[in-house]
Parts: C-alpha cells; sequence; structure tokens
C-alpha cells in the first residue's frame, strides 16, 4: 500500500471515529472539497474556558500525504487573539512542530509530533492551549505581552473575539 492511499485510509477511519463519538460533541470535523487531507472543524468552547467559552471557531486542519509520520497544520479561519496563534491564524503549538529534537532545545522530543498523535488530540490540546496559553514561547508577541501585563484588557479583546465567533 502507498504512503499516501495509507495515509487516506487512516484519515478515513479517525475522522469517522471523530465523527460518531458522542464525548467530542463539541468538534465538529467534515472534509473540504471532499478532500481527505483537508479539514474543517469547528471548536464549541465550553464555558469553563475563562476567555473563549461559549466561542464557535471555526480552523482548517491541512495533513501531508506523510500523515502520520509528519504533522498536519491547523490555522483558524475565525479570527482569534491568543498568544500562541499567529496574527494568520496559524497554530503554534508544540505537538504540531515537526518530530525530532528543537535545533533551539526549547522542546523535547516527546513534546513534539509523534504518529500515535491523532487529529482529536491535537483539537484537545488546541481546546486546552486555549484556556492555558504558552506566553514563553509566543507567536503573536502583543497578545502574549498583554496577556502577562494587562490581564482585564486580554480578556476583554478574547471576548470580543467569541461574540464576533458567533457573529460569523
Amino acid at each position: 500500500m502507498s504512503a499516501p492511499l495509507a495515509s487516506a485510509k487512516l484519515l478515513h477511519k479517525q475522522l469517522k471515529e471523530m465523527q460518531t463519538d458522542k464525548d467530542l460533541a463539541s468538534i465538529s470535523a467534515g472534509l473540504v472539497n471532499d478532500n481527505i487531507y483537508e479539514w474543517e472543524v469547528i471548536l464549541m468552547i465550553s464555558d469553563d474556558c475563562k476567555f473563549y467559552g461559549g466561542g464557535f471557531f471555526r480552523a482548517r486542519l491541512v495533513f501531508p500525504h506523510t500523515y502520520p509520520h509528519d504533522p498536519p497544520t491547523m490555522t483558524f479561519e475565525t479570527p482569534i487573539w491568543h498568544p500562541n496563534i499567529y496574527p494568520n491564524g496559524s497554530v503554534c503549538i508544540s505537538i504540531l512542530h515537526p518530530p525530532g529534537e528543537d535545533q533551539y532545545g526549547y522542546e523535547s522530543a516527546s513534546e513534539r509530533w509523534l504518529p500515535v498523535r491523532t487529529p482529536e488530540s491535537i483539537l484537545i490540546s488546541v481546546i486546552s492551549m486555549l484556556s492555558s496559553p504558552n506566553d514563553e514561547s509566543p507567536a503573536n508577541l502583543e497578545a502574549a505581552k498583554q496577556w502577562r501585563e494587562n490581564p482585564a484588557e486580554f480578556q476583554k479583546r478574547a471576548r470580543k473575539c467569541v461574540r464576533d465567533s458567533l457573529e460569523g
């Protein structure tokens, strides 16, 4: 079985599992243009999340043909103000970084992409990241600075993202 065929088969299985798992009611996933390598996801954030609770955030997962050996990329399509999300929506989280040792020594190999990770585990990690940003390694420097220095203003801006997500 060729690599793209094997990865497509695995992704079909993982998508079906996510769509039928009642414990994942807060995550919706489907294909973009019937392409198994591109998923649209909607994260419905529970009210427990201090900053983004009640929001509906659309994002894309794009998987390489070398999946699960290499990580997908994740990009929010709904604008979101967060230290670990670049202004263009790209998510910066350790588990989506290429496998192996970090050339800068910041992350251990076990924190980075591992083939045992699944789309489900990625999305759960991203939801967790929304509540607990890593401001030591920010993708959005302004958001990280505001998170540290002016939490009230950060919360105000995050809540605006939630309101906007419900209108779009």
